[in-house]
């Protein structure tokens, strides 16, 4: 492949705002989680927002951001993870099958940890330290999941020689 490689239009701005503006409103909410309570409370309203955004743009956005064209099946995912382990994975335009599963995960995970945000903002439940312990176990497997897709994104983009951080911001990768 040349230097002048062909790049095209993969993410559209929504999805990249989007992305970012998660990843903002996920870092403000885990750092503001000790003591500045409606600082916490504001971004995981946001972070709510933002999820129920991206599911209705899963359904009707552009191409590559529908869930139609990344969310894998189990023997797709399986035979990506198979080739991934014998370093023959292909590469893909848009999410390959484990970033796209990745992305359900981390979408039902965010939806479960503002549901539960949500219910201790209440006055029932506001004590509730289940609730509480929910919530933050929640918190940690949000955690472990973005350590899973850095490292995802790291190795894909060694992988196949393409910058997937300068993807989403650009919006654009080679051909």
């Amino acid at each position: 492949m040349g230097a002048q490689a062909r790049r095209m239009r993969v993410w559209d701005p929504l999805v990249r705002i989007f992305h970012w503006a998660l990843v903002a409103a996920f870092v403000v909410a885990y750092f503001s989680h000790g003591g500045y309570l409606a600082v916490h409370r504001f971004s995981g309203y946001v972070l709510a927002a933002l999820v129920l955004l991206r599911v209705v743009w899963g359904f009707v956005g552009s191409p590559h951001a529908r869930f139609a064209d990344f969310v894998p099946r189990p023997r797709t995912l399986a035979s990506y993870v198979g080739l991934v382990v014998r370093g023959r994975e292909p590469r893909y335009l848009g999410h390959n099958p484990a970033g796209g599963a990745m992305i359900v995960v981390l979408l039902l995970l965010l939806a479960a940890l503002c549901a539960t945000g949500v219910v201790l903002d209440t006055p029932r439940f506001r004590d509730d330290s289940d609730f509480k312990e929910v919530h933050d176990l929640l918190t940690d497997a949000m955690l472990v999941c973005i350590a899973l897709h850095l490292v995802g994104v790291a190795y894909a983009s060694w992988r196949h020689r393409e910058n997937l951080v300068a993807a989403m911001v650009s919006g654009r990768k080679r051909e």
